[in-house]
């Protein structure tokens, strides 16, 4: 067997350098991209929910009561006491009287009212309907686009299909980081500053944690 040179193994660990470099860089400007609006949404209203106390702004609140048509007063005896949907009549007419979007959320069903909660990012909701005279009360608290954001970021009140983004976001930002990492790694000879950076993002926020939080 002919021994391989070491000129032939300075090349082929070349290739696999060069290989791993722009998988890499492929990967680490893919998820970037994944991740730019919403890491900077995320940064922004990471700042904002620090100082939420300062930011927050007034909420407008909107009460209005209304009757019930008389055709829609018997759905009102669809179901006795329990958990469930209001009925699709009932939901259009309080779609289209109260800009009300019920989205198939379960109603509390008692004996005297039906009241179903809708809280949302950035507002809370809530209606109640009186079974014996169809009274229909809702009220809606809008606390501004500040604190929708910040719900955003928290996730709360904000339906299945946000969930999920802030998922894939965060799977995105976890190839980032660790593309990024890798990089470093291999560009650490020729920028001796790398490691005494990654070590100080790391060492600073256990410092504070350790030594201001209690």
């Amino acid at each position: 067997m002919t021994a391989s040179s070491p000129t032939t193994d300075t090349a082929a660990a070349r290739q696999r350098r060069g290989f791993w470099l722009r998988t890499l860089h492929q990967w680490h400007w893919i998820s970037s991209a994944v991740c730019l609006v919403g890491m900077l949404l995320f940064a922004i209203t990471g700042i904002t929910l620090n100082h939420a106390a300062k930011i927050e702004g007034s909420p407008e609140v909107d009460n209005r009561q209304l009757e019930l048509p008389a055709e829609l007063l018997p759905q009102l005896d669809a179901h006795a006491e329990g958990n469930a949907p209001l009925p699709r009549e009932l939901e259009r007419w309080l779609r289209d009287e109260l800009g009300a979007s019920t989205g198939g959320r379960e109603a509390e069903w008692s004996e005297d009212e039906v009241y179903l909660s809708m809280p949302g990012p950035g507002r809370d909701a809530w209606l109640a309907i009186d079974k014996a005279g169809g009274t229909v009360e809702y009220e809606r608290t809008d606390r501004g686009w500040v604190s929708y954001l910040n719900d955003l970021h928290k996730g709360r009140n904000s339906g299945p299909a946000w969930g999920w983004f802030i998922d894939v976001f965060a799977i995105a930002c976890i190839v980032f980081t660790l593309t990024g990492l890798f990089l470093l790694q291999m560009h650490a000879r020729q920028r001796p500053g790398t490691w005494p950076w990654v070590g100080l993002g790391l060492v600073v926020p256990v410092l504070l944690a350790l030594l201001f939080i209690h």
